[in-house]
């Protein structure tokens, strides 16, 4: 364990996310004991202006100023990598990348890698409208030679609902509209659909064909800081195995 690092989440974006996330990173680490997990600093400040909100142009409080004292915060205080359990927040990847000294994970990039690794070539992506409007996942899934699907208007505003008025408002029921969400896309013929909000897994169902971008930022956290990974399926490992 002697090359073991210090994991640093910049998280609160959302609260409930980031506790996922971290969780992911402890249940998927192996470890007979407290020490053979990894450090972890974890931020969560809550008061992050809203990144859609300022994407959309419907805010001009810019996320940024609180991102990058975070960052630098966790990197002064001894993270040797950092991961950001949100995608939207990739948005703002380059101005996160320059401020910090220590390599900040890329969700998206990620996401989409372990997508093609899969070998899906038709895949929907379900996030913000801010994440949809930047067209985070749609290049990059383009570059790699996946066909990208974004959700129509109307499966837009479930996607929305389900995160705004359920999962950040800290309701139940949005796992009936997330399961209608999914029958739209696969009836699109997609053959995978990606969480790109890392609120989702929160109302997600079990599916070999849902790839959870907060399940792949732990797996690549967990590498990334010298631990084991453990306790992933068969096929979500089959994206490492080549």
């Amino acid at each position: 364990m002697g090359d073991k690092k210090t994991l640093g989440i910049l998280g609160g974006m959302g609260p409930m996310a980031t506790v996922q996330f971290y969780r992911n990173v402890v249940a998927h680490t192996l470890a007979a004991r407290d020490s053979d997990h990894i450090n972890t600093i974890i931020t969560s400040r809550a008061d992050i202006p809203d990144r859609t909100d300022f994407i959309l142009g419907k805010s001009g409080d810019s996320p940024l100023p609180k991102m990058t004292a975070d960052a630098k915060m966790l990197a002064d205080a001894g993270a040797d990598v950092i991961a950001i359990p949100c995608n939207t927040a990739r948005y703002f990847q380059p101005e996160l990348e320059a401020c910090v000294r220590v390599p900040v994970l890329d969700i998206v990039r990620e996401t989409a890698n372990h997508v093609m690794q899969r070998g899906f070539s038709r895949a929907a992506i379900l996030g913000t409208e801010g994440t949809i409007k930047i067209g985070a996942y749609r290049r990059v899934l383009d570059s790699l030679g996946v066909f990208c699907v974004e959700p129509d208007a109307d499966t837009q505003s479930l996607v929305t609902s389900v995160i705004y008025d359920y999962v950040k408002a800290g309701l139940a029921g949005g796992e009936a509209i997330f399961e209608e969400i999914a029958r739209r896309m696969f009836d699109r013929g997609c053959d995978c659909l990606i969480l790109g909000c890392t609120e989702l897994p929160l109302v997600s169902t079990a599916d070999s064909r849902i790839v959870d971008s907060l399940e792949v930022l732990a797996y690549r956290s967990i590498v990334m800081c010298g631990g084991t990974p453990t306790g992933f399926d068969k096929e979500f490992l089959s994206a490492y195995e080549k």
